[in-house]
């Protein structure tokens, strides 16, 4: 089988669980703290491993010691790591997240190193060797996405995109890409429609549908829609679990997909794996 290039971001996260996320000027006493590998092109390289498929990753650490514990996780994980660069003086990135009772977080994201990638290692035949398809996020400077892009789409190779967080991306970048996904606050960023339900989130696919060749959007608790072939729109109901938290729900959905797809199987299979492992994800304490 062919590899996944993950061109992405790696974060130090810390973890800080808490009744409420607080409002401005609030001070909330917290209830646990745990410190996680992250940043979404690190979660969903893990994710795709676990799922069967090799990974290579593509990014930047700073030489300190999150930096080297970063690397160790890649390779416990059985990825690819020889393409991480190690940036002298920089820190790595990092993440604070708040995971609230309800299972739900908000976090602040740190790019430090990520923001360091060298972008012209992509014209280096020797990336792309036996690489089956590339996936970017929106964690790491646009150009450096755009470079990856275009390297896969002059050797043919498909490129997925998780546009989060939200941003437009500019009409180079959009013209590289062949898998749009997003969730319901970037879907609506992105097409103007606000996805309250899971027909919302069909119609958003659509939308996005006229300017990328396939696009999925993921609802949550709602569930799934895609969108291929110019309004081809199909909805799948979320798994019905306990939530325990969200944190990692998407990269795990995004790994699921990624390696689905690397196996053969159709898109509509893969985003019921998809849909399923993300479900399991987010009824376990991680």
């Amino acid at each position: 089988m062919s590899k996944l290039l993950v061109v992405g971001s790696l974060h130090y996260d810390i973890m800080v669980d808490a009744h409420h996320r607080p409002e401005k000027g609030e001070t909330v006493i917290g209830t646990g703290c745990s410190f996680k590998f992250g940043g979404k092109g690190g979660n969903q390289a893990v994710s795709a491993a676990q799922a069967g498929v090799e990974v290579v990753f593509c990014g930047a650490v700073g030489d300190d010691e999150h930096g080297k514990w970063l690397l160790e996780v890649l390779k416990k994980n059985h990825i690819d790591s020889q393409r991480v660069e190690i940036i002298a003086g920089v820190a790595s990135g990092m993440s604070v997240a708040t995971t609230d009772a309800e299972g739900d977080y908000g976090a602040v994201v740190l790019s430090n190193a990520n923001t360091r990638i060298d972008a012209a290692q992509f014209s280096n035949a020797g990336v792309w060797s036996n690489v089956g398809m590339l996936l970017l996020q929106n964690e790491l400077p646009e150009e450096v996405n755009l470079q990856a892009a275009k390297a896969a789409r002059q050797r043919g190779i498909p490129v997925c995109i998780n546009a989060a967080p939200a941003k437009l991306l500019s009409p180079a970048l959009q013209g590289c890409i062949d898998l749009l996904v997003v969730n319901a606050v970037e879907a609506r960023d992105m097409s103007g429609m606000t996805v309250e339900s899971l027909h919302d989130a069909a119609l958003a696919a659509k939308l996005l549908n006229k300017d990328y060749p396939t696009v999925i959007v993921t609802a949550g608790g709602l569930g799934v829609a895609y969108s291929e072939n110019k309004g081809n729109v199909q909805e799948i109901e979320a798994e019905r679990v306990e939530l325990v938290s969200t944190h990692g729900a998407g990269d795990c959905f995004m790994g699921t997909l990624c390696a689905s797809i690397m196996r053969g199987e159709t898109l509509s299979t893969s985003v019921i794996n998809a849909n399923k492992a993300a479900a399991l994800h987010v009824s376990r304490k991680h």
